[in-house]
């Protein structure tokens, strides 16, 4: 028997559409002061957020990952019919089966796609991006959506003042398409990770190696554990380098970057990222004053802050960058084509 081949050419793609969604209900410094010994002096200075988004009970990440699809489908102006793929980043899933993305599948109608979740935490949406750009480059598909949806209330101590201060919810979603006549698109990505550095961020419980039980309950294992110094010394370190990695390998450096949008961890180490680039504070997206660490959500999140602030336009470079636990590590580099 013989059999005759599809051949699939090489494609450029490019973000088409984003939607972003956060739950209404706001918890402000001045609501962690009743909550926890913290104040908003020390959490304005130290983090740079003022308040953050936090769902009610019963809301769920494929809830705000679904919403954030379907204002991404609304922007771009196509029914969900037409989404080929999803792929959900995200360290809170529903549940730990089926994934998010069949979840969300079925709550936007998407009727026909497949699709799977991906687990890199604040590094979650750019390791997406990645994923899902393969799918379209190849010529397999041609409209992937990629979603970044976290709970991170879910889970958060409320009690441990190192961590409950840091995370808020939300979700943000891009359409991937294969770039127009004269369009660039996504131009590179730099990606690594660092396990050594994997128990200075993590949530302990849940998983194979201490399934639930009263006792892992009891020990508050099923909480986000942070060792934030030596958190915060590797994002500092390795952000910078990743984006100064991913310039370079295309001959450019931060001169050239129109748009820096950053993974919004802490104020002081997107500003350090953007000093070592030498890139001007108007350049770089901040909106972690007003949503916290959204984790997978922040970068999306972002692009849409910039979106509203009138700071990107078609044609800009731009560069996206995160750090967080595993140790995981991103940089990508795009042309802004809507």
């Amino acid at each position: 028997m013989s059999l005759t081949l599809k051949a699939h050419e090489s494609v450029r793609v490019k973000i088409s559409s984003v939607g972003t969604y956060v739950p209404p209900r706001l918890l402000t410094n001045a609501d962690l002061e009743r909550m926890v010994a913290t104040n908003d002096k020390w959490i304005t200075e130290r983090t740079g957020i003022r308040e953050r988004h936090i769902v009610d009970k019963g809301v769920a990440s494929s809830d705000l990952g679904a919403e954030a699809a379907r204002r991404c489908l609304t922007a771009r102006g196509i029914e969900a019919s037409e989404v080929e793929v999803i792929v959900v980043a995200t360290v809170t899933p529903d549940m730990l089966f089926p994934a998010t993305a069949c979840l969300i599948q079925e709550k936007i109608g998407a009727k026909g796609a497949w699709g799977f979740d991906l687990s890199a935490a604040c590094s979650g949406f750019p390791y997406a991006l990645q994923v899902g750009a393969k799918l379209v480059e190849t010529g397999a598909h041609k409209k992937v959506m990629v979603v970044g949806a976290d709970v991170m209330s879910s889970i958060i101590d409320y009690t441990d003042r190192t961590t409950c201060v840091i995370f808020g919810d939300g979700a943000g979603a891009v359409l991937l398409e294969p770039c127009a006549a004269g369009e660039v698109g996504l131009i590179d990505y730099w990606h690594e990770i660092d396990g050594s550095g994997a128990g200075s961020l993590y949530m302990p419980g849940g998983g194979s190696l201490h399934p639930p039980s009263a006792e892992t309950v009891a020990k508050k294992m099923h909480y986000v554990h942070q060792d934030g110094p030596a958190v915060y010394k590797f994002a500092v370190r390795k952000m910078a380098e990743a984006t100064e990695s991913v310039l370079a390998n295309n001959g450019l450096t931060g001169k050239d970057v129109d748009c820096f949008i950053p993974h919004q961890a802490n104020k002081r180490i997107i500003l350090s990222t953007a000093e070592r680039l030498g890139l001007p504070v108007e350049r770089v997206i901040i909106n972690i004053d007003r949503f916290g660490n959204t984790t997978a959500a922040t970068i999306p999140m972002a692009m849409q802050t910039a979106m509203e602030e009138g700071r990107l336009k078609k044609g800009d470079l731009v560069l996206l960058a995160s750090a967080g636990a595993g140790f995981t590590v991103a940089a990508t580099l795009l042309q802004w084509e809507i």
